[in-house]
């Protein structure tokens, strides 16, 4: 199954959650902070201006992307993988080599 977001929307892959902290603590689920980051899965066609042009996304499907604690509060189950639906103003900035 494939998901299309429309509009200026983009479906992430959240990261791995951190189990262990860099002292070796090993956390559980529910202590571990949700991981900022994660990968663009999909992309919608863009932002439409007010005068009716659409403005193409500056991300691109694969990207590494960080984002807010708070942002992308709309998940999605597809095919049993839980993906993240975003407004690509919600994107802090992507992370390149």
């Amino acid at each position: 199954m494939k998901i299309r977001p429309l509009h200026d929307r983009v479906v992430v892959r959240r990261s791995e959650e951190e189990t262990t902290t860099s002292g070796g603590i090993v956390l559980p689920g529910s202590a571990a902070e949700k991981p900022n980051r994660g990968t663009i899965v999909a992309v919608g066609e863009g932002r439409t201006l007010n005068n009716g042009d659409v403005k193409p996304l500056a991300v691109k499907v694969g990207d590494v992307v960080l984002f807010g604690q708070y942002s992308g509060s709309n998940t999605v189950k597809v095919e049993g993988e839980e993906l993240l639906i975003m407004n690509e103003s919600e994107i802090f900035g992507v992370l390149e080599d």
